[in-house]
């Protein structure tokens, strides 16, 4: 094969073979293949865009680009979460723990965060002694000992991926719906799971802005994981205000340990039973858990007997982390300085822009702008306010963690902008804007 052939096909909307797109993948995973011809070869991927069955062929390429873990001799049936990433979103430190409690086995690997905040790594981070780099091996103790392992994700793992997104990422191509579901479902499928929930955000402080580009994003990834042999189950929520209260990697440590304590903010709470009761059904595979109200029970009881919190902890500590942070959250970093920001009027919120609340969280080290970019683990910010509540002028709106003094004039500023007021009632927004089922 000859890739200006392909890049040709391509380009005048033609559908590539499955060997067709096997062959690119692994030319250019080896070195065979130039930048320039696999960028023009994305960029009429984005311009033409890509059947069902293309997508569902460049995601397995890319998954069996490298290792495939398999954990059939110690998970006879494993079940995965992803999100697509927000602001506040702290989930998979509650959810795994959460699933682990009920008897349900998890080993997940997750991603460090580009853009306002840490990913679930960073945030582990914050405990001192968790290991987030683990060998195979290792891995494979966890899961048979401890049932629950949390780690990096390992570089051989769909390594197609990570070159194509580089890519990407310098090529105008990122935005583009089968390589977005491509990506995210390599991985997934590259890491052993049967049955995998999707969490896409969609609103302000998300990739995908529009409730329909999402739902078509989701539906891509459920067709792929169907395709290729899986269990799918994709929820559309809300990201237009920040998840929970805390932004920020050890503020989020903090409020996810405090809801696995059966507390935390309402919305965060219900948004981690409703992923976690998904994953239970996915992993009872029809037989175990189906009846809705069960799992919610048995979900809400782990969260308030202390099961939950207990396999955090244990999760923690074979980890190598410092337990006692966990049991006292105040030994996680801390800011130096610590700024109230109030309301300027009386009424009703109307907003709370995730995108501001996320540049204010960059603006004070939160975040990275690109990789290797160290991140201020202690730094962040407490937002109070969620729409639709009522306030009073002076009441505290977000509490800002700072490391330095000049960082809060800008802070103040992005935040004034970020909430805004209306003097009528306004409607809070939903969690949730749908779900999609697969198999």
């Amino acid at each position: 094969m000859r890739a200006v052939d392909l890049i040709a096909k391509k380009r005048d909307g033609l559908a590539l073979t499955k060997d067709e797109i096997a062959w690119f993948v692994e030319s250019y995973t080896r070195g065979d293949l130039p930048d320039y011809q696999a960028s023009a070869m994305l960029m009429a991927i984005f311009l033409k865009g890509m059947s069902r069955e293309e997508t569902v062929n460049l995601t397995l390429s890319m998954a069996y680009s490298g290792d495939v873990l398999d954990l059939s001799d110690l998970i006879p049936y494993a079940v995965d979460k992803h999100s697509s990433g927000g602001i506040g979103d702290k989930t998979t430190l509650v959810v795994l723990p959460l699933v682990a409690s009920c008897g349900v086995p998890v080993a997940k690997m997750s991603g460090r965060g580009l853009g306002y905040s840490g990913g679930t790594i960073d945030k582990l981070e914050a405990i001192s002694g968790y290991q987030v780099n683990l060998s195979n091996e290792e891995f494979r103790r966890l899961v048979r000992e401890n049932a629950i392992v949390l780690t990096g994700q390992s570089k051989d793992l769909a390594p197609a991926d990570g070159k194509i997104y580089a890519l990407r990422d310098v090529t105008a191509t990122v935005p583009c719906l089968p390589l977005i579901a491509s990506s995210i479902m390599s991985k997934k499928i590259a890491a052993g799971a049967n049955g995998i929930v999707l969490d896409v955000k969609v609103g302000r402080g998300a990739f995908m802005t529009n409730l329909d580009d999402a739902r078509e994003l989701a539906q891509i990834m459920v067709d792929i994981g169907v395709d290729a042999g899986r269990d799918m189950i994709a929820v559309l929520s809300d990201m237009n205000q920040p998840l929970g209260a805390a932004v920020g990697n050890a503020l989020e440590v903090v409020e996810a340990i405090d809801c696995l304590q059966g507390n935390g903010p309402a919305d965060f709470r219900e948004h981690c039973l409703d992923l976690a009761a998904y994953m239970l059904r996915l992993a009872g595979q029809g037989k175990k858990w189906n009846d809705d109200a069960e799992i919610r029970g048995l979900l809400t009881e782990q969260l308030s007997n202390g099961q939950a919190f207990a396999r955090f902890r244990s999760l923690v500590q074979g980890q190598g982390g410092d337990v006692g942070m966990v049991d006292d959250p105040s030994r996680l970093p801390k800011a130096p300085i610590i700024e109230t920001f109030t309301a300027s009027q009386s009424g009703y919120v109307a907003q709370v822009a995730a995108e501001l609340i996320g540049m204010a969280a960059f603006g004070l080290g939160a975040g990275r702008e690109k990789k290797g970019d160290p991140i201020d683990l202690a730094v962040g910010l407490e937002v109070h306010a969620k729409v639709g509540d009522k306030v009073e002028s002076g009441a505290p709106l977000v509490t800002i963690h700072a490391r330095k003094p000049e960082q809060l004039a800008t802070c103040r500023s992005t935040l004034q902008q970020a909430i805004t007021f209306s003097d009528s009632p306004v409607e809070p927004l939903p969690l949730f804007y749908g779900t999609i089922f697969g198999r």
